[in-house]
């Protein structure tokens, strides 16, 4: 397994996982919603809820009161295009680093089921990505890539990409995208934590197949 091109030397515990996708019923199943459906079941796993905080353009969750080792998961409420409105004034009032930040996002490349861990790196044409990146000054910042999929083989204009990702998976394919990110949670102890070689070395070689169980606060402090 060749991971050099995805580690990157970092021992920053995770400090903000953001879940991209469009705020509404209307997009609530469809596969840009991927980043959303990650972050609303790691606030379930950690017991915490969201709440509306408009200073911030986003849902935000809170693993305690802020400090050295509390974590906060967010989902921009703005339309995915202008997601680094809520990423860029989420770090900057916490003053997250770009190393402390995780973006969970669909991606294309990646087939149904697949899920991968990436420090930096270009943005793929995806529009939630490059505008965080704009807005933090770097494209410096952890990404879980959760596969959804190409409608077709061969380059895809822009309204096709759009058509397949304003729309709702397959049925099959929402069961393997639903245990991708299963797996990912699996791992979300060592992401926490910081130790994050580990978590993409259990992540990308060791697929898991059980549900995790919420975390107690104190398993959440030791992991």
């Amino acid at each position: 397994m060749d991971l050099e091109s995805e580690l990157a030397p970092m021992a920053n515990p995770l400090r903000l996982i953001v879940g991209l996708g469009n705020p509404g019923r209307d997009y609530a199943k469809t596969r840009h919603n991927a980043g959303f459906w990650f972050a609303e079941r790691l606030a379930q796993l950690l017991r915490i809820d969201f709440r509306n905080e408009a200073k911030f353009h986003a849902a935000v969750a809170s693993t305690g009161a802020p400090g050295a080792g509390d974590c906060r998961i967010a989902m921009p409420q703005t339309f995915m295009n202008r997601s680094g409105l809520a990423v860029g004034a989420l770090a900057r009032f916490y003053r997250f680093a770009p190393a402390e930040i995780l973006v969970a996002h669909d991606e294309l490349d990646l087939k149904p089921g697949s899920v991968k861990l990436k420090h930096g790196g270009g943005t793929a044409g995806h529009n939630g990505l490059k505008d965080i990146a704009v807005a933090i000054g770097t494209g410096d910042f952890w990404r879980l890539r959760i596969g959804i999929g190409h409608p077709r083989d061969g380059v895809l204009t822009e309204q096709e990409v759009a058509d397949y990702v304003l729309h709702p998976p397959r049925p099959e394919e929402k069961l393997l995208i639903d245990d991708a990110i299963t797996r990912a949670l699996a791992v979300w102890p060592r992401l926490e934590s910081g130790d994050t070689e580990r978590a993409m070395h259990e992540l990308h070689t060791k697929p898991r197949h059980a549900s995790p169980e919420p975390l107690s606060g104190e398993e959440r402090k030791n992991p």
